[in-house]
């Protein structure tokens, strides 16, 4: 006899469904089905990806660039849903189902080995890159054949911090939607447009034609961050406009044909003994070099003065 989904029993109240059964069998097909999630055949074939711990549910929940919301379902121990009743609320009234499980449940749906209470079954995030720069971002990172999950999520996230509007991330970049790298965003993922699979002469050309300066990161590059740095404080410069930077992978970085498509390859300067920065860390430096110069730009001449993409 097949071993029922449901218990008896009845949730702590959770805001708009007081009588929410609790999910307590974790060899149902809802739960099997959450969990091959972690797959990506999976994900291609349901179009949905998890998202874990309450900082990326608390975020999945509320409305992204495109004012749409991610979270389909979130599912979350009697506990956590009580611990944090910010999230239930933004899940209800954007209309998200919120289901409460055991421990054992969502052990059995979540990818990591000790998780934080809460995951969120989610719709693809990507977005194609013509609707990302109708938004005129002034700040553009894109990722090159980037396949670590951790490096990717990362850059993604300091992308966010720095402020940039999209990411892109070219085709032989990892899935973005991969759980580990949805963990290394820390919910930055839901707060930027990130357009996936992008061919990389196609993307530089569209970000040229919009009028962004192309930087290219690499270790050996020819020109100094620092100098570009100082070019932006006289306010001239590619910093002192529209920016997008490219990023290549942790062991081989940018190959030639890949530096040769921008309009300089910039290395970020070693003044100790270090050998090399890392990806995210080689990356936040860039990104936040570019948004000094445009809060300078903005403060001198008002919120347009940085520019954006496309902008006169």
């Amino acid at each position: 006899m097949r071993t029922p989904d449901r218990s008896s029993s009845r949730a702590h109240a959770v805001q708009g469904r007081p009588d929410a059964d609790v999910l307590t069998n974790p060899r149902s097909e809802r739960v099997r089905s959450v969990r091959r999630l972690a797959g990506r055949p999976s994900r291609v074939r349901a179009g949905l990806f998890l998202a874990e711990g309450p900082q990326a549910v608390r975020e999945a929940v509320r409305p992204g660039p495109s004012g749409t919301v991610a979270a389909r379902e979130v599912y979350g121990t009697v506990e956590a849903l009580a611990r944090h009743e910010d999230v239930v609320a933004d899940a209800l009234a954007a209309g998200t189902v919120v289901r409460p499980c055991t421990a054992e449940v969502l052990a059995e749906m979540a990818d990591t080995v000790t998780p934080q209470g809460l995951v969120a079954v989610c719709r693809p995030v990507d977005v194609p890159l013509a609707t990302a720069l109708a938004r005129r971002p002034a700040l553009v990172a894109v990722l090159a054949e980037v396949r670590d999950p951790g490096n990717a999520g990362a850059v993604l996230r300091a992308a966010d911090a720095a402020g940039a509007g999209a990411v892109v991330l070219s085709a032989g970049s990892v899935d973005v939607h991969n759980p580990k790298c949805v963990r290394s965003t820390a919910g930055s993922l839901f707060h930027v447009d990130v357009v996936v699979g992008a061919d990389l002469g196609e993307t530089v050309a569209s970000l040229r034609a919009c009028g962004a300066a192309v930087l290219a990161a690499d270790g050996d590059g020819p020109a100094d961050l620092d100098d570009l740095a100082d070019e932006a404080e006289r306010r001239t410069g590619p910093l002192a406009g529209p920016v997008a930077w490219l990023f290549g992978t942790e062991a081989q970085g940018l190959s030639a044909e890949q530096r040769a498509l921008a309009d300089a390859v910039v290395r970020v300067p070693i003044h100790g003994r270090a050998e090399s920065l890392n990806l995210a860390t080689a990356a936040t430096v860039c990104l936040y070099a570019a948004a000094r110069a445009h809060r300078r730009l903005r403060a001198d001449a008002g919120p347009r003065a940085a520019g954006s993409v496309g902008a006169p």
